[in-house]
């Protein structure tokens, strides 16, 4: 029987490994033993089963358990992941043709909603700490300073926390935000779990958000692809939500992702913010005693960047001087079996959440006793600060343009009808519709040469970009 995905599994199975990456789940079983329930409970529309389409059962009454566990006035199910409800929340709080102001590390699916939502971008920047090396928060008077720019932007969306754990500080972005009669949507996949404790940064939803979107699956215990919509003010139409819901989902939603997304709620309600209390000592404690070795760097904080206004400690950042993140992330999956969400030129990113064992801490922290006694060579310093770019199509135009395929160095000067994104984190250099100048060209050979993974490229060997004919 020829079956490589099944394979690679079992593979990955007997491995033993640690899992600092998402699913928050890390493989472990809450509150029922899932493998006496699949396949059974993939099941359809029967009836008895409800309709996520048109919820009037058990689906409404899921989701109207979990509204009151986050702190929703509606929660609405997505079984197509975060990114799916994106698509459902921005389509729902815009009509074609509205602007909308994002910052500019927002994820792929935020300018997909754009594109086939037919939006104009306004950009806001986050700050590039270059003592660190890394972007950190968005100053609220910028996004104050851009609504008074641009009087017809509709909606302000925000990523928080970012993909480092950092974040801004989304009740002043949101006085700002209602200040001027604009809707705000919150990119909460990376803090589902915030509500649950109050030693985490505050939740996007009691924060003041019109709209959140969560990935329950990356910090709480629910399975892939499964993350919930949250409406948090009077000023988004549920009724445009379901309609749009009803456009974006498939019309035959899995019972396993719903069920999943009802025990994540039901297991944080129970024994997993007991767990969640202990994970976040753990998390710290393991910050700590990272810090304490020599050569060993972890990212807490930076008393002078005021874009930081909290951190998330179940994100670890950290460093081995002498080693790319890249190069140390490798390593500790090489010959420690340890699994990191992510990695960069500078770093690596440990992403823990409730079902970390204490073990799974320890033997991040042997690992990296005997990784820092080795002998390395400085690494090479570089700015990774992406330049800005020339915006002189709109993003849909661009993408529905008539196109051809040229060599990267071809395409200089050239607009862009294709995304290039550097894989982590998965943030646009650039987009349909803006122009590939020179500083950007040398900045992607930049990425490539550090072994940074470039997706966009098209073609046999991946050499070429697509451009506006």
């Amino acid at each position: 029987m020829n079956t490589p995905i099944l394979d690679a599994l079992k593979k990955l199975k007997k491995q033993n490994s640690i899992s600092f990456h998402t699913p928050g789940h890390k493989g472990k079983n809450t509150l029922i033993n899932w493998e006496d329930y699949i396949p059974f409970i993939d099941t359809t529309e029967i009836w008895g089963m409800d309709n996520l389409q048109d919820p009037k059962g058990i689906i409404k009454e899921s989701q109207e358990l979990a509204a009151k566990a986050f702190g929703a006035k509606y929660t609405l199910y997505s079984i197509n992941g975060t990114t799916g409800g994106i698509y459902i929340a921005l389509s729902t709080i815009t009509n074609p043709g509205d602007k909308i102001l994002i910052q500019r590390n927002s994820h792929k699916s935020v300018y997909n909603a754009a594109l086939l939502n037919r939006l104009d971008i306004e950009y806001i920047y986050p700050k590039y700490n270059e003592a660190n090396h890394i972007f950190t928060g968005i100053n609220p008077e910028d996004v104050e300073a851009n609504l008074k720019k641009c009087e017809d932007i509709k909606v302000v969306v925000i990523t928080y926390p970012n993909y480092y754990g950092i974040c801004s500080n989304i009740e002043r972005i949101a006085e700002i935000v209602h200040k001027y009669d604009k809707l705000l949507l919150v990119d909460e996949a990376h803090g589902s779990h915030f509500v649950f404790s109050k030693k985490l940064p505050i939740s996007a939803l009691e924060a003041g958000a019109d709209i959140v979107v969560q990935s329950t699956h990356k910090t709480l215990v629910s399975f892939t692809q499964s993350s919930m919509v949250h409406v948090g003010t009077d000023r988004v139409d549920i009724d445009k939500l379901m309609n749009m819901s009803s456009i974006y989902q498939s019309t035959s939603p899995s019972y396993i992702l719903m069920l999943s997304l009802e025990i994540a709620r039901a297991y944080m309600e129970r024994e997993g913010i007991y767990k969640l209390e202990e994970a976040i000592y753990l998390a710290q404690d393991t910050s700590n005693k990272l810090k304490a070795i020599e050569g060993v760097n972890v990212f807490t904080e930076d008393e002078e960047d005021t874009t930081i206004y909290d951190k998330d400690p179940m994100k670890i950042l950290f460093k081995l001087n002498g080693i790319t993140g890249a190069d140390l992330s490798k390593r500790l999956m090489e010959i420690y079996h340890i699994y990191l969400e992510m990695s960069d030129y500078y770093y690596a990113l440990a992403l823990t959440t409730l079902m970390n064992s204490k073990d799974d801490f320890k033997r991040l922290i042997k690992a990296m006793e005997e990784l820092a006694e080795e002998k390395y060579t400085e690494i090479q310093p570089i700015n990774i600060n992406m330049p800005k770019p020339n915006i002189l199509v709109p993003i849909y135009e661009a993408f529905y343009s008539d196109k051809k395929a040229v060599n990267l160095k071809e395409s200089i000067g050239k607009i862009s009808a294709s995304y290039i994104i550097p894989y982590p984190p998965g943030i646009p250099l650039i987009c349909p519709g803006e122009q590939i100048t020179e500083e950007i060209y040398y900045y992607i050979l930049q990425l490539m040469d550090i072994g940074i993974e470039i997706v966009g490229f098209i073609g046999y060997n991946k050499e070429k970009i697509l451009v506006i004919d």
